[in-house]
């Protein structure tokens, strides 16, 4: 098991960001979380298989459809236990 705290930047908000990384996240059964920071970036914890995990990130780089993502940060983490995966 792995831990990524990814951190995304460009149009990420208000384009349905947050909810279309949660479904990814849980159809690929990685457990984390999802929030929209102030400086209008959108910061995701994800928790889980490693190949799990690398495939939602690979999605970050992208998002939905009406996001335009223009950087992504990534730090690696020790696993914490995540039980779910939330929109914060």
């Amino acid at each position: 098991m792995i831990r990524a705290r990814v951190v995304v930047s460009g149009r990420v908000q208000g384009v349905w960001y947050r909810q279309s990384c949660r479904d990814v996240a849980v159809a690929a059964g990685v457990r984390g979380w999802v929030r929209n920071n102030r400086d209008g970036t959108v910061e995701a914890v994800l928790e889980g298989d490693p190949k799990a995990v690398e495939g939602v990130v690979a999605w970050m780089r992208e998002g939905p459809d009406r996001a335009t993502v223009s950087d992504l940060r990534r730090s690696d983490e020790e696993p914490a236990g995540e039980a779910a995966f939330d929109v914060r």
